[in-house]
């Protein structure tokens, strides 16, 4: 069996464009480079990073500056990924349609949140969305480039599509998202599920840079969600739906949950509980955070307690299944675990099998209110990564 050769130049091509993507990829992950790092990390010699830096500076997708003053030996400018490159995003929640602008880089430019006073609806998303950006127009004329929208939904999205087959706490069922917010925003959009999200903007920008397994569990005002990495890669299951953590059982003949099921995780470990205890109607993480750290009253430490053991059962399951280095918690959550950690942490080594809870690392999310818009930046930036090229 013979196979028919590339026509003469689209070898070429392609390894420049695969190239390329390695070069910006990793100006985007990990901060700026110097050429001399940028020749390590990449095996290619001196005169070809040259080449391909300068190629992505015509494109206008990275600049280069002076190095830092001091080093010793021959300077080597340091590149930058271009952070005027930039994605809308959006996260959608029972209480609230949160808005912002994410450079290359996971610079978060902008972020608004617009409180609803009761579940935005698709259509209520789109015009939310389109008014934020429209009191956005002086950061967004700044930006060189809108490379496109990504959301975060907090449920179950079919990422080839934007559809949104079951956000439970949002009502929808069967909607489709990304179609209307194109439309309306002229941009290509990109949707996925939040905690998934969450989960590689962690391991990008976060508290799991450093690992390659890692569990990741958020919470919000819509219950639980969770995204697991294996070997640095999402795990995301047959129809790419892994995740659903929050529906771990964690007390038998528990409350009820709209699954059908009682005492499960996102039950029994919930913001409104919290927030009632705090005398809230709602709140953002940096009010909640302060909440919780001024009242420590009777009543707030048992509250916080009594979510903590219920989170250390669901922990002490994941960590027994999934063997991970690290556990991320975001959200929500990441406000209990601050709150009293040594009970969270002396829980799960205790109840984990083998010594599995003595060694794994539980870890607050790091990237706080920012977490989510840069977990869904990265939906945008995926195809300008993949195959850099001119606006």
């Amino acid at each position: 069996m013979t196979s028919t050769p590339l026509p003469v130049g689209r070898g070429a091509d392609n390894l420049r464009s695969t190239n390329l993507s390695r070069i910006l990829t990793l100006l985007h992950r990990n901060g700026p480079l110097s050429r001399v790092n940028l020749t390590r990390l990449t095996g290619f010699n001196r005169s070809t990073v040259g080449a391909l830096v300068g190629e992505l500076a015509a494109m206008g997708l990275a600049y280069e500056t002076d190095s830092p003053a001091g080093r010793v030996g021959r300077p080597s400018p340091l590149v930058h990924a271009n952070e005027r490159v930039a994605a809308v995003v959006i996260h959608p929640d029972v209480d609230a349609v949160t808005v912002g602008l994410v450079g290359l880089g996971g610079r978060v430019h902008r972020r608004v949140r617009h409180d609803t006073v009761a579940r935005p609806s698709v259509a209520d998303t789109v015009s939310i969305t389109r008014a934020v950006l429209a009191g956005m127009a002086p950061e967004l004329a700044a930006m060189d480039r809108i490379a496109g929208a990504g959301v975060a939904v907090p449920g179950l999205t079919r990422t080839s599509d934007g559809q949104v087959l079951l956000a439970p706490h949002l009502g929808w069922r069967d909607e489709p998202l990304a179609a209307p917010l194109a439309e309306a925003l002229a941009l290509p959009v990109f949707a996925g599920n939040d905690a998934t999200l969450g989960s590689v903007a962690e391991s990008l920008f976060g508290a799991a840079v450093d690992t390659d397994n890692t569990v990741y569990l958020n919470g919000s005002a819509s219950g639980i969600g969770g995204g697991i990495i294996v070997a640095g890669t999402p795990l995301r299951g047959a129809d790419g739906y892994a995740g659903e953590l929050g529906h771990t059982l964690v007390r038998s003949g528990g409350e009820p949950c709209h699954c059908g099921r009682r005492g499960c995780l996102e039950t029994e470990v919930n913001l409104a509980h919290l927030l009632r205890v705090l005398g809230l109607d709602r709140a953002d993480q940096d009010t909640l955070d302060a909440a919780v750290a001024e009242q420590q009253t009777a009543a707030v430490r048992a509250e916080t307690d009594r979510q903590l053991d219920f989170l250390a059962v669901a922990l002490t399951n994941f960590v027994n299944i999934f063997n991970p280095d690290a556990v991320v918690l975001g959200g929500f959550l990441g406000t209990l675990f601050a709150s009293n950690p040594q009970r969270l942490t002396d829980e799960v080594a205790t109840q984990a099998m083998a010594g599995l809870g003595r060694s794994v690392q539980l870890r607050r999310a790091a990237l706080r209110s920012e977490l989510l818009l840069v977990g869904a930046a990265e939906l945008a930036f995926a195809p300008v990564l993949a195959a850099p090229r001119p606006a």
